[in-house]
């Protein structure tokens, strides 16, 4: 690859990151331009970022405010699909990726860079989601990658990195957890938890409380949702930003939210990380609620498998794709009768459901009630059930006079 002149980086002034701007200049001597997104991993993260990315040696830092956009045109759609991957994993990290690459795409092409650089290490799953959005949106633009190329392997290398050149960072070789973090959840990994035969720390947890000194006395909160989407919480309409704050506040305190996982990275291997997403489980587990009432039963079976396929391509970084696109279509199709209210029971780490209603309700007391009446023939139900079980009849009558 001919040598660059202007390297747009993801920038997040982690560890990876905060090395990575005078590594670059070091190798290539060309100018780096950082590229920042908001997506709600808070104030203390974001703050000073900016002045940090000069003084190691950035040209241009560009920090965008992305919250808004990320909840309603990532974050939405992913509730509306359902997608978990694998059981547990209400795909963080994952779902951001796709939208920082973009926005870093689009500073690079609006100041004239030549190159695209990321911090991912080579086994990891987010290499593969920045470099896919980046073939989708500027395949002309080359990659650089250090994890893959540098002769750093390690953490405690990229710490002695640091330190060499006078690159402040908040890791130390005691302090060495591997965190992501914005407005849906918190990533926790490295450390203690790379060996799954440990217990998690309850040093890890950062935005939940533990069960155990959560609340003794359960709470109740209402999630309102209009054609697939959180409108409301206890009865106040918000847009997403606010109202995903708020219930991550309310989940936060009970308790909900945290995950433990050994999952299958894309890449091959298995990783163990813990994650915790207070907010977004109380709507996943609010959103299927109410889909309960609201699906006719092979619609929601239908949408339960393409749920698994959409999760696995989130996670993959196959956000920029036709068939993403085209998955999306079905979901808003699903989810414009998904409209009402889920009243959901808090108490200490777990959730329950305490009432669903909506305008769209295809439950009938009148069918499903124990008591016999008009709208349900029980008569009706030896036909059917002699038509299903032909064949096992047929079957089961050729054995015998096969004997």
């Amino acid at each position: 690859m001919t040598k660059p002149k202007k390297v747009a980086l993801a920038y997040s002034g982690g560890l990876d990151t905060s090395i990575i701007i005078p590594w670059l200049k070091e190798n290539y001597g060309c100018e780096v331009v950082a590229v920042c997104g908001d997506i709600g991993q808070g104030g203390d993260e974001l703050k000073g970022l900016e002045k940090k990315a000069r003084k190691t040696g950035a040209s241009e830092v560009h920090v965008a405010d992305m919250r808004e956009e990320f909840v309603t045109e990532y974050l939405w759609r992913l509730v509306q699909s359902g997608g978990v991957y694998e059981h547990k994993y209400l795909l963080g990290t994952s779902i951001a990726r796709p939208l920082l690459a973009k926005k870093q795409v689009e500073v690079a092409l609006a100041t004239g860079c030549d190159a695209l650089a990321h911090g991912c290490t080579g086994k990891g799953n987010d290499q593969v989601r920045f470099e896919l959005t980046y073939k989708a949106l500027a395949p002309h633009l080359p990659v650089i990658a250090p994890w893959r190329i540098w002769d750093i392997v390690s953490r405690e290398d990229a710490i002695d990195y640091a330190a060499r050149h006078n690159v402040p960072i908040a890791q130390t070789t005691k302090k060495i957890y591997s965190r992501d973090r914005n407005i849906w959840h918190i990533s926790h990994e490295g450390g203690a938890l790379e060996d799954p035969v440990n217990a998690a720390p309850d040093e890890i947890w950062m935005l939940t409380s533990s069960p155990k000194d959560a609340p003794d006395k359960p709470a109740e909160v209402t999630i309102g949702f209009e054609k697939g989407r959180p409108v409301s919480v206890n009865g106040k309409t918000s847009s997403g930003v606010p109202l995903l704050e708020t219930l991550n506040k309310i989940g936060g305190k009970h308790g909900i939210g945290r995950i433990d996982l050994v999952e299958n990275r894309f890449v091959g291997m298995k990783s163990r990380g813990c994650y915790e997403t207070p907010g977004g489980a109380l709507i996943m587990y609010a959103y299927r609620e109410l889909e309960s009432l609201t699906l006719d039963r092979n619609t929601l079976h239908y949408k339960q498998k393409l749920s698994l396929d959409y999760a696995e391509m989130v996670y993959n970084g196959l956000w920029f794709t036709p068939l993403r696109e085209a998955l999306d279509k079905f979901f808003e199709a699903t989810g414009q009768s998904t409209t009402g209210e889920v009243t959901l029971r808090l108490y200490k780490g777990n959730i329950e459901p305490v009432s669903r209603k909506s305008p769209y309700s295809l439950y009938s007391l009148n069918i499903a009630s124990f008591t016999m009446g008009a709208e349900y023939d029980q008569k009706d139900a030896q036909g059917f059930i002699n038509l299903i079980g032909l064949p096992m009849r047929v079957r089961a009558q050729a054995a015998q006079r096969a004997k």
